[in-house]
C-alpha cells in the first residue's frame, strides 16, 4: 500500500536552479589566481575541492576562511585585498541562477502547495552560494528549508534528510526527495527511507537506477493523494 505524499523535499542547484547554459558554466571564472593569490590555477582548484565538506558544513564560515586556510597551508602571503575582490565576485556569480527562475518549476511548486503537500529544500552549499535565495521567487513556496552550512550536516549523510523531515513532521516514508544527483543525494535519500526522483530537466550527465523525471509537471504524477 503506498502511503499518502505529506512531503516534497527538493535539491537545489541544477534541481531548481541552475549555473550551466548549453552545458557550461554561465561564469567563465577566468581569475588570475596566480596573480591574486600567488597559486596556479590548477593548484587553486585542487585546493579548494580538498575542503569540500569542511566548506559544506561550515566548518569554514565563509568564502575568505577558506582562501585564508589554503593561504596558510601552502605559506603564501594572505592578500586581503585580493581575497576580497574574489569573494565579491563570486557573491555576484551566484546571484545569477536566482534571477530567472523557470516558470515551470514555480508552476509544480504552485500544484504542490495547492494540494497541501509540504515543501522541503535540502541543499549542499555555503553562505555565499545562497545569499539571494530568499529574494528569489522560489523562497515562499518552502516550508523549511535545510543549507548544510547552518546545520553542520552535508548530503549524502541520512542524518540531513531525517532532520529536514523531523522540521516538516512527515515520515521519510511519506516524503519525496528531488534532485540532479551531485554529492551522491539520491542514494542518501534512500537510505534515509524516502521515495527518491532523479530530475534530469538541468542535468543529463549523472548517471542513476532511479527513476528519472524530464519534465517538472511529470512529478505530479508520482504523488499520493
Amino acid at each position: 500500500m503506498n502511503l499518502k505524499t505529506k512531503a516534497v523535499f527538493f535539491d537545489l542547484f541544477e534541481t531548481l536552479v541552475t549555473e550551466f547554459s548549453n552545458g557550461k558554466r554561465q561564469s567563465d571564472r577566468s581569475y588570475n589566481y596566480l596573480e591574486l593569490l600567488g597559486l596556479e590555477k590548477e593548484d587553486f582548484k585542487k585546493e579548494w575541492h580538498s575542503r569540500q565538506l569542511k566548506r559544506m558544513t561550515g566548518i569554514f564560515s565563509n568564502y575568505p576562511a577558506v582562501l585564508k586556510d589554503i593561504s596558510e597551508n601552502r605559506s603564501l602571503n594572505f592578500n586581503d585585498e585580493s581575497v576580497q575582490y574574489l569573494y565579491q565576485e563570486r557573491i555576484k556569480e551566484k546571484r545569477e541562477p536566482f534571477l530567472n527562475i523557470r516558470s515551470d518549476l514555480l508552476e509544480l511548486l504552485e500544484s504542490l502547495r495547492n494540494k497541501q503537500i509540504k515543501i522541503g529544500l535540502i541543499s549542499n552549499c555555503t553562505e555565499e552560494e545562497v545569499r539571494y535565495f530568499h529574494e528569489s521567487k522560489l523562497a515562499p513556496y518552502f516550508d523549511s528549508i535545510v543549507f548544510s552550512f547552518e546545520v553542520g550536516i552535508a548530503k549524502p549523510d541520512v542524518d540531513i534528510y531525517q532532520l529536514a523531515c523531523e522540521r516538516l513532521s512527515a515520515a521519510p516514508e511519506q516524503s519525496i526527495f528531488v534532485g540532479d544527483g551531485g554529492s551522491n543525494e539520491l542514494e542518501g535519500a534512500k537510505l534515509a527511507g524516502l521515495k527518491v526522483y532523479h530530475a534530469v530537466w538541468f542535468n543529463t550527465y549523472i548517471e542513476s537506477t532511479f527513476k528519472k523525471i524530464n519534465h517538472p509537471h511529470e512529478l505530479l504524477k508520482e504523488i499520493v493523494e
